[in-house]
């Protein structure tokens, strides 16, 4: 098997190309370690060991089976990778084998899924054992050494690693505790309580470490600010302009793809289009998330709701509301609301091409 040296995914010899991300194959051999900016996820269930006072030893398996299996799904939805299971703790890094520039968030939000998953799997933990789980869990981002996936070795070593385990042991049962670092790349979607820097064992300085409340679901980590003029980029909005002129003058519809590596400034060419059309024409936008599971739908959902004013607070009964509004004047706009709730799970299940149906007519 052949192993890419970006992703770590297994290939079959005769493949040239990585059949996950399509990395060529045929390139040198990379370094046997890399060194990596990745966040660190460190997550300790509380008083192990009076519950294994309380229960067989069988019981305790199943208990901790179920943690280990709940925390991993969250882990992994949310893009990060599980480093190991560590006694009843649980390490997982976000930026192996893939780094990706969102990693500090993606850890964050798993870190806080972790912690609402956990209190729904203690409803069912006491019922069937009578006992109930509580995590500490620290977050930190720094700079690694990492294994080259390639090789099949992950195993990230580092300051980083050590602060994430120390802010994990300084938090209170219940408690997410952000290094500084982790919190200056996610501080726009966080709600945080800032504590008293903390002298964490083998560091020579306290250490400024911050109390997750809450994360937004959609605001970007880091404010981008962008007061400043663009520069060089006339002749794509020129091509975009031009494509917006032919839409709304024949009435069709116009694909455009803009391709290139992160930081070239693809959305700021978008924002800048968006902005500078002079046109009536309605914007609505939708994503394409790059980690979670069943979201195909996800931007559809997002650009429906946009058109609609539907919150992500409203109940079914209320988003239908909002659907037929927007309809509201078609001659067959029960069966436009009825397919495109039924593809959107608003509604009564509906086939895939029935419900594109609908959506063409809707906009």
């Amino acid at each position: 098997m052949r192993r890419c040296p970006t992703c770590g995914e297994e290939n079959s010899e005769r493949a040239r190309f990585c059949q996950n991300c399509a990395t060529p194959l045929t390139e040198t051999e990379r370094a046997s370690e890399v060194r990596k900016v990745v966040t660190i996820v460190f997550a300790d269930v509380t008083g192990s060991t009076a519950l294994g006072e309380r229960l067989d030893p069988e019981a305790l398996r199943r208990v901790m089976g179920r943690y280990f299996d709940e925390m991993a799904s969250v882990i992994e939805r949310h893009g990060g990778t599980v480093e190991k299971f560590i006694g009843d703790a649980v390490m997982a890094v976000f930026g192996i084998p893939q780094l990706h520039e969102d990693d500090a968030l993606r850890a964050v939000r798993a870190a806080d899924d972790m912690r609402r998953a956990l209190g729904a799997l203690n409803h069912d933990l006491e019922r069937d054992h009578g006992v109930g789980l509580a995590a500490r869990i620290g977050v930190n981002t720094g700079e690694v050494v990492a294994g080259n996936p390639a090789s099949g070795q992950r195993l990230v070593t580092g300051d980083a690693v050590n602060v994430a385990a120390r802010l994990e042991q300084a938090a209170a049962p219940g408690q997410i505790l952000l290094g500084e670092s982790t919190h200056r790349l996610v501080k726009d979607a966080v709600e945080v309580t800032r504590v008293e820097p903390l002298d964490l064992k083998g560091k020579s300085e306290p250490i400024p470490a911050f109390s997750l409340g809450a994360v937004s679901e959609d605001t970007a980590g880091h404010a981008r600010h962008l007061d400043s003029a663009m520069v060089g980029r006339h002749k794509e909005l020129e091509m975009l302009d031009h494509a917006l002129d032919r839409v709304l003058t024949e009435r069709t519809t116009h694909l455009f793809t803009l391709l290139g590596p992160a930081g070239v400034g693809k959305s700021r060419l978008v924002g800048e289009f968006v902005a500078g059309s002079g046109t009536e024409a309605s914007v609505l936008r939708g994503r394409c998330l790059s980690y979670g599971e069943g979201i195909t739908y996800f931007p559809l959902v997002e650009i429906i709701g946009d058109a609609a004013g539907v919150e992500r607070t409203d109940d079914l009964v209320t988003a239908r509301s909002k659907l037929t509004n927007l309809v509201d004047g078609a001659e067959d706009r029960d069966r436009i609301v009825s397919l495109v709730a039924g593809l959107l799970s608003w509604g009564e299940t509906v086939g895939a091409e029935d419900g594109h149906r609908g959506v063409r007519k809707l906009l």
